[in-house]
């Protein structure tokens, strides 16, 4: 039953991410209960710059933040079909004359990242899935980092809140497996960033009826 149910929910990402990318932000909102920007966003005071590269992209929510902030951020992802709606929502709010230079999207893979060495001050991915664990992706990770660059992850999150609709949602959470048990023992996943040669620890964010994990990662 559990293999069927993976099964099933890796089908359902994997359209939510392509074929039908234009319900994604409609998704996420329902299940999040409309904290899905505030979960993205919470990755924003570990970031240092100007140049940082968003792993996975999305529909472009962060890559507007960064540009808002006066970051110059490059947005990296494998789905076409969110590659062409974080650039219409860019062009929508004129998030490219707000910085010093226009957006750069890239379709393309973790694994094989068409960037130069030592470039960016900050990584970041926010809900990734397990590439971000992959030793090719942290080694790509690590070569386009500057000396003093960081990898931040947004790891997973938790509705902790006490109101029905918190308790409804977490429940949906656990079962699909969505999140981990938040009692868990969550120090393994350092190991794959720190077998890559980083220094890692995890951090703990909270927010109003959430709980965020984060990975820190320096390169140096």
């Amino acid at each position: 039953m559990l293999f069927v149910i993976t099964k099933a929910l890796s089908l359902f990402f994997r359209l939510l991410y392509h074929p039908f990318a234009w319900t994604y932000d409609f998704v996420s909102g329902v299940v999040s209960f409309d904290r899905w920007q505030t979960w993205v966003n919470s990755c924003m005071p570990y970031l240092q710059g100007p140049n940082i590269l968003e792993l996975g992209h999305g529909p472009g929510h962060l890559q507007v933040s960064l540009i808002d902030e006066g970051y110059a951020p490059i947005g990296l992802d494998e789905s076409k079909q969110m590659g062409r709606i974080a650039r219409r929502r860019l062009m929508k709010t004129g998030a490219a004359q707000k910085g010093s230079s226009s957006f750069r999207l890239i379709n393309g893979r973790a694994e094989h990242l068409p960037l130069r060495s030592a470039y960016f001050q900050t990584v970041v991915a926010t809900f990734p899935t397990q590439y971000i664990f992959d030793p090719v992706t942290l080694s790509e990770v690590k070569r386009i980092l500057a000396a003093d660059g960081r990898l931040v992850v947004i790891l997973a999150a938790w509705i902790v809140g006490g109101r029905l609709i918190d308790r409804a949602l977490a429940l949906l959470f656990r079962i699909t497996g969505e999140t981990p048990d938040i009692h868990s023992e969550f120090d393994s996943f350092l190991t794959p960033f720190l077998k890559a040669g980083f220094k890692a620890e995890l951090i703990w964010i909270e927010t109003a009826s959430s709980k965020l994990l984060l990975i820190y990662a320096n390169k140096s």
